[in-house]
């Protein structure tokens, strides 16, 4: 009896380290894929719908709506006054990657040279014989 006992002990113990080792590995490939994927966070589309804007068009974002949209909907996902935390917190991470998306699309701007030249610096038609 105590032989089958510390068997089917023993078998349970196997069985549980077998699943602490998967279980370990899961986790730091999933950690592993957080780590790259932590600073974009959210896509730039699912930002756009959660604060209720336009896409950025032609390098520019307003973001004056996005600021105004996001303090209305902070405020209203406030745990305090019976919203959600998780949504709250949603609100906030679409706030910044919209921001870190004006951000390079501003840099992005100021890096690029302009595609045409300055009015006056156009060289001389050829001369006709």
């Amino acid at each position: 009896m105590a032989f089958t006992g510390a068997r089917v002990l023993g078998r349970a113990f196997t069985e549980a380290y077998k699943q602490a080792s998967a279980s370990q590995k899961y986790a730091q490939a999933g950690q592993t894929g957080a780590n790259t994927l932590s600073s974009a966070g959210l896509t730039l589309s699912e930002a756009c719908q959660i604060l209720n804007v336009p896409p950025p068009k032609a390098g520019t974002t307003d973001l004056v709506k996005v600021h105004n949209n996001f303090k209305r909907l902070f405020d209203l996902n406030d745990p305090k006054k019976g919203g959600s935390f998780y949504i709250q917190s949603k609100v906030l991470r679409a706030r910044e990657r919209l921001e870190l998306e004006a951000q390079r699309l501003k840099s992005q701007t100021q890096q690029a040279p302009p595609s045409t030249p300055p009015p006056g610096s156009e060289s001389p038609p050829p001369p006709s014989s």
